[in-house]
């Protein structure tokens, strides 16, 4: 889902609203001052030439303003354990941040139409993935990890290997999901912020850049 700047301030005053019993929270994101990182100067990415590759398309927070998922994995290790996925399989991993949306399975297939081998992975900020391939709809995947409270760096390493695996074609296994009803409502605030401190630096102007922060 794209969000325009007056939905970001609706789904804001609705957080806002949850955190009345908590008022150090509401002040915080009450006083929420939005600071735009400048990425003019980072080279935009280009579509892959190599059949081994899978691109890695992170969230515009990504190692920025945002450092760990919603339950504190920290985005580096999670990135290390996509690629050391993708690398156990043979494959090449290569990491870009797309900038022009905060929605996963945008980011997802905007990964996945410059990748050398039309397979790509998305990844919010929070934790949220996808495995995506070019020539699907945005909706669609090949497999989607929505519930990020319950994502383990083992889960990424799994994510990796199996991006891996459908670029070589073989017969691929879906990562069970695990599903907790009770996760959604235990982590539905922190999501909703996580996601609109993201969707701030979504920068339409510079759609896709190369990034190895880690």
């Amino acid at each position: 889902m794209e969000l325009n700047e007056e939905l970001i301030q609706s789904i804001a005053k609705a957080v806002i609203a949850q955190l009345g019993n908590h008022p150090s929270a509401a002040s915080a994101a009450k006083n929420h001052t939005v600071v735009k990182t400048d990425y003019s100067g980072f080279p935009l990415a280009k579509k892959g030439t190599n059949p081994k590759e899978v691109v890695i398309g992170v969230g515009p927070a990504f190692q920025r303003e945002i450092g760990a998922t919603i339950v504190g994995l920290d985005l580096n290790e999670v990135l290390k354990n996509l690629k050391a996925g993708i690398e156990e399989e043979g494959m090449v991993p290569r990491v870009v941040k797309v900038l022009k949306t905060s929605d996963v399975c945008f980011m997802g297939l905007e990964a996945a139409k410059i990748s050398g081998s039309g397979i790509g992975i998305g990844l919010q900020s929070k934790g949220t993935a996808v495995i995506h391939q070019k020539d699907l709809y945005p909706l669609s995947n090949l497999e989607l990890f929505p519930q990020a409270p319950l994502m383990t760096l083992e889960t990424y390493r799994k994510i990796g290997r199996n991006a891996a695996r459908y670029v070589k074609g073989e017969k691929v296994t879906p990562i069970e999901s695990i599903n907790d009803p009770m996760v959604r409502a235990k982590f539905q605030v922190k999501a909703a912020l996580m996601h609109i401190r993201e969707t701030e630096q979504v920068d339409k102007e510079i759609p896709i850049i190369e990034w190895e922060e880690a």
